[in-house]
């Protein structure tokens, strides 16, 4: 006899089903996108990454990493300043944006890190400053912490990586049950109200933005490479790993942080040998979509005592 939960089971993925018919949205054409969304690309390790590569060619290099979900451009604002002065590369993360899917499959930290110094290689850079940003800023530090000769400066803009509800070190994690109508389904109001979470002030938010990250969501592939990267993430217990990390590092955290708490800056405080943590009034997850000015002066400041 089927029990009451799997009826209940049943009823829930008809649900899902008929949601996702209800809402379902195509793939948007990739030649339409990278129109929008222009970028250079360059094969590494397997991978058609889109990537941006500004500023002074022999100028000290800052690698940006954006977070779950987001595309190169969101450091917009923060790159148009720094590229003034450094060479400032930023790329779709695999699984993200006009990168869009791994063809491997793996969307795993390893992976990622495989793929970052692939691209170093590339480039030529030999040592650079690194800035990445919740999912980046996890990559971030085990990136610098495996290849110290490679990093100058670390910058962790909100950084995951610590244990919290749902992520338990040494396990995966369970996919909720409605995230199974995303390759199907990617509401844009939904969508919305996320990012505004993201805010410190929701006000600050933009139709334009909301608009790019809508659309690279619906990137080919990109949707369904999303439930595979979240299949895949195992967190270890990050404190022996960080206290590898001897670069000089800025732990950067808005205090209406809604996404990580900056509540989490003490466990990174504790474990990073050499670290100053900046926080910043009234700002969320994304300050460099929310105040890139006043987000980026820590940074300017933290950068230029590397190059004297």
């Amino acid at each position: 006899m089927m029990t009451a939960f799997a009826w209940l089971a049943g009823f829930a993925v008809l649900g899902i089903i008929a949601l996702s018919i209800w809402l379902y949205e195509p793939d948007k054409p990739r030649a339409a996108l990278e129109r929008t969304y222009p970028g250079q690309h360059r094969i590494v390790e397997g991978v058609r990454l889109r990537l941006r590569d500004t500023g002074p060619p022999d100028a000290q290099a800052v690698v940006m990493l954006h977070g779950f979900g987001a595309s190169l451009d969101t450091w917009e604002e923060w790159a148009k300043a720094l590229s003034t002065r450094y060479r400032v590369v930023r790329f779709d993360l695999p699984g993200f944006g006009l990168t869009g899917p791994d063809p491997t499959g793996d969307y795993t930290d390893a992976r990622t890190m495989q793929i970052l110094i692939g691209l170093l290689d590339q480039l030529d850079l030999d040592r650079v400053s690194l800035i990445g940003n919740s999912l980046g800023g996890r990559i971030a530090w085990n990136f610098a912490a495996m290849h110290p000769d490679r990093v100058l400066r670390l910058v962790l803009v909100s950084p995951d990586g610590f244990a919290s509800p749902g992520f338990e070190y040494d396990k995966l994690p369970e996919t909720p049950l409605i995230m199974r109508a995303l390759p199907y389904t990617a509401p844009r109001s939904m969508l919305k109200a996320n990012l505004a979470a993201a805010y410190g002030n929701p006000e600050a938010l933009s139709e334009d933005n909301v608009t790019r990250y809508h659309d690279m969501m619906l990137a080919p592939g990109v949707r369904q490479a999303i439930l595979a990267r979240m299949g895949q993430v195992i967190l270890r217990d990050p404190g022996p790993t960080l206290g590898r990390i001897h670069a000089p590092t800025l732990l950067l955290w808005g205090e209406k942080d809604g996404m990580i708490p900056i509540t989490n800056a003490d466990d990174y405080l504790k474990y990073l040998p050499n670290v100053t943590l900046v926080r910043l009034p009234g700002l969320g997850h994304l300050p460099f979509e929310e105040e890139p000015v006043r987000s980026l002066a820590p940074i300017d400041l933290f950068l230029s005592a590397g190059t004297h």
